[in-house]
């Protein structure tokens, strides 16, 4: 059932977003579907280990940014303002802030979905919204090069699909749409927090020390008259000593009788998990591809190891930046049709570190020396031959 009636649509200004699962919109038909528990994994799993939303937020850090250059020149302003300005969902400003949240969702989930907005009287691209994937599921359609989109559980049709920017992260024959960086590691989380939660119970049993203060009476009848009410009296002197020590206030125990105290737990010892810790970690590091000291982790490196390492990185990040460049020129390419373009562009990414920069200009400046040291050999090679020719002709 159509959300707004016919008379609301033809008076609409925005078309309304298709993959919305907020609310049933007027491109969809709705059937029943089931949750989609694999997401919400994934999503919890970046709540619970710090160190995967932490690669992850790294990679789109690193990942970049870019300019969009139009074949047209007479359009490139046009385009920077749009790449600069355009809105991103409700909070969300240029396509910048679409770039990250575009990876964030292909890099969690294995998949990105996204709809270009368009305003229908001023026939311009007003906006571009990124759909949650974590409440959508995409399938194969009716024949094997088309989809069909479950949103919140429910089957829809999307009533304009040109609208619609997808992209999936290495997708197979068994999984065609897309498989998320984080498959694999919930098995090797699971450890990792129990191993934690286990860190934290020991500290609370062992390492907030606790004591015991025991009083026994004397052999005579007197003191022992007399020994629930010392017993008392020795526990609210102690309470007091220990309220008062929290406050930085140092209070001497006195008492009378034999009155031993001992500390429950200190004598044992708390199971060493920095090398398990530390196995679990590089198995998760490993699949994210992110190196260790990036993340502050003071692992045993070499200088040269981390060279071979932020080269891997960069491949990762190259890999990353050529799935999102369609995305980018259609978005690009829409916005250059609408305002009287063919809709010809490139992406121009920029380096993705400073370090990049220096190797980049080293390795110019050393063409630049090979040039030189050829075009002197060969001026020398030219005046030689001369020479030698002259002595011919004499």
């Amino acid at each position: 059932m159509a959300l707004f009636s016919k008379k609301r649509a033809e008076t609409e200004r925005y078309f309304a977003a298709q993959t919305d699962s907020r609310a049933e919109s007027g491109f969809f038909k709705i059937s029943p579907r089931s949750a989609l528990c694999e997401k919400e994994l994934y999503a919890d799993l970046r709540e619970k280990v710090p160190i995967i939303d932490a690669c992850i937020g790294k990679i789109i850090r690193l990942t970049g940014g870019f300019r969009a250059i139009a074949d047209d020149p007479e359009l490139q302003g046009a385009l920077d303002d749009f790449v600069g300005s355009v809105r991103v969902g409700a909070s969300g400003i240029s396509l910048h802030t679409f770039l990250d949240c575009y990876l964030d969702s292909l890099l969690t989930y294995g998949s990105a979905l996204a709809e270009m907005i368009f305003d229908r009287e001023r026939g311009k691209l007003s906006g571009v919204y990124v759909a949650p994937m974590r409440r959508i599921e995409i399938r194969e359609g009716k024949d094997p090069l088309s989809r069909r989109y479950l949103v919140g559980g429910k089957q829809i049709r999307a009533g304009r699909p040109e609208n619609l920017i997808f992209t999936a992260l290495a997708p197979t024959a068994e999984s065609p749409f897309g498989v998320s960086v984080l498959k694999g590691l919930p098995a090797i989380s699971a450890i990792l927090l129990r191993i934690y939660d286990c860190i934290g119970q020991n500290f609370d049993r062992v390492g907030n020390v606790r004591y015991a203060v025991t009083y026994k009476p004397a052999e005579d009848s007197g003191d022992r008259a007399f020994a629930a009410e010392r017993a008392k009296q020795i526990a609210k002197e102690w309470s007091s000593g220990m309220a008062a020590m929290k406050n930085g206030d140092v209070r001497d125990f006195v008492a009378v009788g034999d009155v031993s105290i001992k500390a429950i737990g200190a004598d044992n010892q708390i199971l060493d998990t920095e090398v398990p810790v530390r196995q679990l970690l590089e198995q998760l590091i490993s699949k994210l591809g992110i190196p260790p000291f990036l993340l502050g982790l003071n692992w045993s490196t070499s200088e040269r190891m981390s060279a071979q390492q932020t080269d891997i990185l960069t491949s990762e990040l190259e890999y990353y930046r050529r799935l999102l460049e369609p995305a980018l020129k259609e978005i690009c390419g829409a916005f250059l049709r609408l305002e009287g373009g063919d809709g010809g562009l490139r992406i121009e990414w920029e380096n993705i570190n400073l370090q990049d920069e220096s190797e980049l200009a080293l390795a110019r400046l050393r063409r630049a020396q090979a040039r030189q040291i050829e075009i002197l050999n060969q001026e020398r090679e030219e005046k030689d031959n001369a020479r030698i020719g002259d002595g011919e002709n004499q």
